[in-house]
């Protein structure tokens, strides 16, 4: 496992730590009974409920009374390790990420460990899937006092954001990085998506391009709608007129789904000249979907994708990619949540952190 090694833990619905070079499985199971449901039976807030039940001096004793009736009701069990840090701190933080496949969240994890190491912490990963389902219920696990703070970048699923609030609430900071959440006030690292996706299609178009597909991976993504934003005005700039039918909205989870989808643009009378995929893992099966139908790259049509992909240069052709500066991203979102953590009150940062990608042009757009 030669990604996972490098990680304190990766944490889904079947919990792997590494230590010492020797794996040990666990099931991790979430409580019947959470904070939250007490919160909606109470029609009161997360936060409320968690205070009283640290018996805080901030909650009136009747509603303490009612928190703690309705607890002993349900059977509510407060998890014991979360009962520990009442007065310490866990020393650990909690990575959510859709995947580690993709070679971009391999890079920010890394950098998020070197400051977490820096700072004497350990680090959870929680890999979502691209599910909302699966985000939700980390969200849930985490409220239990497991972390001291999240490092989280959405899934591809992601539209609603109760279950990341009802997290702040209980006293976790959250920094997001990358796939953001606009609406909630907390850090965030991203990089410059826009003006990356307007180079992106500038370039293809410098190439030769006149109808240029861009490939998208979901439309609860900001990272997708700005880097479309960023593809549409280029296109305008240089007078090539849009069509909508060259833009395609790829499933976050279902590879299979997506080359389908892709094969039968590319089997189209009127087929794209140019490629402009939104994300490493949809170049990819452009790549696949070429080879399928025998067209020649760049000959026959241009591809560029955003791509951390350290064997870019290799693919034959080598592929031309938006590279994002992943490890950096990880460690400036590691950074400003330990600058939260450190700050020691409730008052979390939500400072915003853009960084800079960088285009990097290859033998898949032409010579």
């Amino acid at each position: 496992m030669p990604v996972c090694r490098k990680f304190s833990g990766i944490v889904s619905e079947t919990a792997q730590f590494f230590i010492f070079g020797t794996t040990i499985s666990t099931i991790v199971t979430m409580p019947n009974v959470d904070l939250k449901r007490l919160a909606k039976e109470l029609n009161l807030a997360v936060s409320t409920v968690s205070r009283a039940l640290r018996d805080s001096y901030e909650i009136s004793a009747e509603t303490k009374q009612r928190v703690f009736e309705l607890a002993r009701k349900l059977n509510y069990v407060p998890n014991p390790y979360a009962s520990s840090l009442r007065k310490q701190k866990s020393k650990t933080i909690a990575v959510v990420v859709p995947e580690i496949a993709n070679n971009f969240f391999a890079l920010a994890i890394n950098g998020i460990e070197s400051i977490a190491q820096e700072k004497g912490y350990h680090v959870l990963i929680y890999l979502t899937h691209e599910q909302f389902s699966r985000e939700e219920s980390i969200a849930r696990h985490l409220q239990s006092g497991r972390v001291d703070g999240a490092l989280v970048s959405l899934s591809g699923e992601t539209s609603s954001f109760d279950h990341l609030n009802d997290l702040k609430q209980t006293g976790v900071p959250i920094v997001f990085f990358d796939r953001v959440c606009e609406t909630l006030n907390s850090g965030r690292v991203t990089t410059n998506d826009f003006e990356s996706g307007m180079v992106a299609a500038e370039h293809l178009v410098e190439r030769g391009c006149r109808k240029i597909a861009y490939l998208s991976i979901s439309n609860n993504l900001s990272i997708a709608s700005k880097r479309m934003d960023g593809y549409l005005k280029a296109l305008e700039k240089a007078g090539v007129p849009h069509d909508p039918k060259l833009v395609l909205q790829c499933s976050a989870n279902d590879n299979e789904a997506n080359y389908k989808a892709i094969v039968n643009l590319l089997k189209k009378k009127n087929r794209p000249d140019g490629i402009f995929a939104s994300v490493e893992k949809l170049a990819i099966l452009s790549y696949q979907a070429c080879e399928e139908l025998k067209l020649k790259i760049p000959e026959d049509i241009k591809i560029l994708g955003f791509s951390n992909l350290e064997t870019a240069a290799w693919l034959n052709p080598s592929l031309t990619t938006i590279t994002q500066p992943a490890f950096e991203i990880g460690k400036e979102a590691a950074a400003l949540l330990f600058k939260t953590l450190e700050k020691k009150s409730m008052n979390f940062s939500d400072e915003k952190i853009m960084l800079n990608s960088k285009l990097i042009v290859r033998k898949s757009t032409g010579n």
